[in-house]
């Protein structure tokens, strides 16, 4: 199977996972009113073939060498159920962010959600494979978390000031003296949706540490099967009760992914093929020879670098915080500053592992 042998494309595979993790969610946006529990059938759908197909090219390759389906023969049964574990973990996860991008967008959803799950997953990773300087590594993620704090900020005082101007701009009908003013959306939903997103999010992954262990491990891109089939099947668990108890308007029905339109299952397809391309490349990256990769704390970290990814979709191309007065924007330049300091951080500490 085709492996990284070099620190340089280790790394490289980690920024190309930041790119697509980073990247998806645009499907989701693009695929209009579209409820994402829909999107998410195609999703995971789109994840397992992208997976399959990275298997049977990538990972099948130098045939005289270990092949992905030679590993999965001598896996261990329960190093591959925690591959599947994690898969559906992190779509438990996953759901909670689509669910919290739906309701307050990237901007808000990837940099609160991610970014939890970036310093809790930089932790655990570190406590299963200590690899970098603990300084950095930590001192980083202290910043992430603050950068996280600053997020919430920023989206609540947005959300205020636009209540504020729909209720300045409300004129009652003297004819109806019922009426009262539109009610708000408030802040909380997408907060609370985004923050029980990253701590899930952030359990994930070393569910996968744990998968690869040992000389019974799980190869990488039998990872991404097993990972892959992880999502689906929960898909037809989560999906469905997300439905029925739906974070914003009416419950819907299984049955109406049907009356979906092509470009709206080829969107969900695409998005779920997007995030598994920078799946394996994170896994292929963290899973290097031990003297050229960027160890899995790190690697991990590179790729919720997607966290900033997203936020720029959000903020530039989406135009999520249009209107926002200068306290607002100062906010949102500061959680940039202060993310991009932490990942700067964590990024650099391999190159000052025991100082």
């Amino acid at each position: 199977m085709l492996l990284a042998t070099t620190y340089q494309a280790a790394l490289l595979l980690s920024i190309l996972s930041m790119i697509c993790w980073g990247s998806w969610a645009n499907t989701q946006k693009l695929s209009g009113k579209w409820r994402f529990e829909l999107f998410y059938y195609d999703y995971s759908v789109g994840m397992l073939l992208c997976a399959l197909i990275a298997a049977y090219t990538f990972g099948s390759m130098h045939g005289q060498d270990l092949t992905f389906s030679d590993n999965l023969l001598i896996a261990a049964k329960r190093q591959m159920a925690w591959a599947v574990a994690g898969g559906m973990v992190f779509n438990l996860a996953n759901l909670l962010l689509v669910a919290a991008i739906a309701v307050a967008g990237m901007a808000v959803a990837f940099p609160i959600g991610i970014g939890l799950a970036l310093v809790i997953g930089v932790v655990l990773n570190y406590m299963l494979n200590p690899q970098g300087n603990p300084l950095l590594l930590f001192g980083g993620a202290f910043l992430v978390t603050v950068a996280i704090i600053v997020d919430a900020f920023a989206y609540s005082a947005f959300v205020d000031a636009k209540a504020a101007e729909a209720l300045k701009a409300f004129t009652p009908d003297p004819r109806a003296k019922t009426k009262k003013p539109p009610k708000a959306a408030g802040a909380a939903r997408g907060i609370v949706l985004s923050v029980f997103a990253g701590i899930l999010m952030g359990l994930f992954y070393p569910l996968l540490e744990m998968s690869k262990i040992g000389d019974t491990g799980v190869a990488p891109y039998g990872v991404g099967i097993l990972f892959g089939v992880g999502v689906l099947f929960s898909t037809l668990i989560y999906a469905p009760f997300f439905l029925n108890f739906p974070v914003a308007g009416a419950p819907g029905q299984v049955t109406d992914y049907f009356k979906g339109s092509l470009k709206q299952h080829v969107l969900g397809l695409l998005g779920g093929t997007v995030w598994m391309v920078g799946g394996i490349s994170n896994f292929v990256a963290s899973s290097a020879p031990q003297v050229v990769q960027v160890g899995p704390a790190v690697s991990y970290a590179l790729g919720q670098g997607a966290t900033m990814v997203s936020a720029l979709w959000g903020l530039l191309v989406w135009r999520e915080f249009k209107g926002a007065n200068l306290r607002v924007t100062m906010l949102l330049v500061a959680m940039m500053i202060l993310f991009l300091a932490g990942l700067g951080m964590i990024s650099i500490a391999p190159l000052h592992a025991g100082k």
